[in-house]
């Protein structure tokens, strides 16, 4: 029995979105269809994925705002399929009408959301829980030359964190102010 159709959601920010599964269940369980080429491609992407990546984090560890530069950036579908984070993006693309702006959404086992964050965003998030799971596909390779990051408590950005306290690795307290980061056209 189909519980619930796939469907796809416009954030606030230009060309992002989430994914809401098609979910089907029966006797022996559930069925997630995340994505579909269609969806994507109605929303304007060319699903072509190159890299996935798996991480495991602690309650409060915060991983970002990581982003490649130029011809290197990357395009990245994002789930969490344990536990939950709060996930959030921000649009570095100077010709943008919401550059600069930011938004976060809670992807869990629970939702089965995913978000797609187009290329020209930094990407950040924060576990929620023990042992988070979060997968995520990336349509350009890792180029470890072109890294770049935005420091996660920029004031300018007012981003408002579910902790207080959170367990940042040592690379990414160095990261820049947004003003002062490497932007897109």
């Amino acid at each position: 029995m189909i519980i619930r159709k796939l469907e796809s959601e416009k954030l606030n920010l230009k060309d992002a979105f989430i994914l809401k599964p098609q979910e089907f269940c029966d006797f022996r369980g559930t069925l997630y269809k995340i994505y579909t080429e269609e969806v994507l491609k109605v929303n304007g992407v060319k699903p072509y994925f190159v890299e996935e990546y798996l991480t495991i984090s602690k309650k409060g560890v915060f991983r970002g705002f990581h982003y490649q530069a130029g011809e290197a950036s990357q395009a990245k579908l994002i789930r969490c399929i344990r536990g939950e984070v709060y996930d959030v993006i921000i649009d570095m693309r100077k010709s943008s009408p919401t550059f600069g702006k930011w938004t976060g959404v809670v992807l869990s086992e629970r939702n089965m959301v995913a978000l797609y964050a187009p290329r020209g965003f930094a990407h950040g998030l924060v576990a929620l829980t023990d042992d988070s799971a979060v997968l995520y596909k990336a349509d350009n390779g890792y180029a470890p030359q072109t890294e770049r990051g935005v420091i996660w408590s920029d004031p300018d950005l007012n981003i408002t964190w579910p902790f207080e306290k959170m367990l940042i690795s040592e690379k990414d307290q160095k990261w820049p102010r947004f003003k002062d980061a490497e932007v897109f056209p």
